[in-house]
């Protein structure tokens, strides 16, 4: 059974246009190809980039925030109940009227303070601003070095072949491109990148744009890892050079958000917007994607590894419109008159007002008045004097 699936799925006739195969990717008079085998170095690359996540986010990362004054938000705790954690984990965290109304019978809370009870429980699954900023810390240093070191190995040899400037040239020759070798660790690097992001996705920051995320990851996994089993090497390096250009901006303006440097968090996010809408919405769509779709078949008849090829992009694409968006949303807010751009897909902490606040100060100062249960003033309903 699996022999045969194996055999299905590496059949020439999926993957190559006619009379072209795996055999005219066999090394020859010392000129190498991509070869799927390959693949298996991205594994401990990306172990690699998990590791040193970890330790960066526990050293550098802390001191960096400390350098830069990150101030975390002091967060009221829900006060232990049983019948409503119970239900915030297994039933709702946004309880219905009714629902309240249930809740309110069994524990003898009001309306008003069961609605509180659950705004500071739902600010307890939040990420605090540390977290966050440890996280764009990471991609920031990594994305930044990462773009540097790819450009720089790139540009020596790249630069000199002209299917970088002549999109026509990514297709002479194919599938018999001759792999060089600042290709092979860029192309080992970035997927172990991409590996370690999607490993890691469920501990990072959740944003509303989470789903999105998942298949951003998973097909640009998909893209480069077929882009080398097929040799599709010059077409998957242009598309990891246009995709790397703006990321490293995006969490240097998060980095400096979480800081508090309002300014340098603005500056920063207007050059990521012009950058992101010139690569990912003219020179992506109008260059490369032309380049993939259009050339192809004017040499060769379409073929399934064709169409699943640019398949892939286009889901890119519809990504990069979606994000596209969202980052016009956000640069309007650098208009005069706002202080500061907020990412559009982050989840925004809920308050209590007046009541938090009275509450705050309780617990940095000592409580002269009525009995203090579990580090918090009791609740009742002349100590809810307002609403959200």
């Amino acid at each position: 059974m699996l022999s045969r699936l194996s055999e299905w799925f590496w059949n020439e006739r999926l993957w190559f246009p006619g009379g072209l195969g795996w055999a005219d990717l066999e090394d020859h008079d010392g000129i190498t190809y991509s070869k799927p085998a390959d693949l298996w170095v991205t594994l401990p690359i990306a172990l690699a980039f998990l590791i040193i996540r970890q330790i960066f986010e526990r050293t550098v990362a802390i001191r960096m925030a400390g350098a830069l004054g990150v101030k975390e938000k002091i967060r009221v705790r829900a006060e232990h109940n049983p019948t409503l954690e119970s239900f915030f984990r297994t039933t709702n965290k946004n309880p219905k009227q009714s629902e309240i109304e249930s809740l309110g019978k069994k524990t003898g809370y009001s309306e008003r303070q069961i609605h509180r009870w659950f705004r500071r429980r739902r600010n307890q699954e939040r990420p605090n601003q540390m977290k966050k900023f440890k996280e764009a810390r990471y991609r920031t240093i990594h994305t930044t070095c990462f773009c540097l070191g790819s450009y720089a190995l790139h540009m020596v040899c790249v630069l000199q072949k002209p299917w970088f400037y002549e999109m026509k040239e990514m297709w002479t020759g194919f599938p018999m491109l001759e792999l060089l070798p600042s290709q092979f660790w860029y192309y080992m690097i970035e997927l172990g990148f991409y590996m370690s992001l999607l490993f890691s996705v469920a501990s990072d920051v959740k944003r509303k744009d989470f789903k999105e995320q998942i298949v951003h990851h998973v097909a640009t996994i998909l893209l480069i890892s077929f882009s080398w089993c097929v040799n599709y090497i010059r077409a998957g390096t242009l598309i990891m050079l246009v995709h790397d250009a703006s990321d490293y901006l995006l969490e240097s303006a998060k980095m400096f958000n979480y800081a508090g440097w309002r300014k340098a968090c603005n500056y920063i996010f207007i050059v990521f917007a012009v950058v992101f809408m010139i690569t990912r919405l003219v020179i992506f769509p109008f260059w490369i994607l032309h380049c993939t779709w259009v050339y192809p078949v004017t040499i060769y008849p379409p073929f399934f590894g064709y169409y699943f090829f640019n398949g892939l992009l286009f889901v890119l694409q519809c990504l990069h419109i979606f994000w596209a968006v969202l980052i016009l949303r956000m640069a309007v807010k650098f208009l005069p008159g706002n202080n500061i751009v907020e990412d559009e897909r982050s989840d925004r902490e809920e308050t209590d007002s007046e009541d938090d606040e009275k509450e705050l100060e309780g617990r940095k100062a000592p409580v002269k008045n009525g009995p203090v249960q579990n580090g918090h003033p009791p609740l009742n309903n002349n100590h809810h004097r307002k609403t959200e």
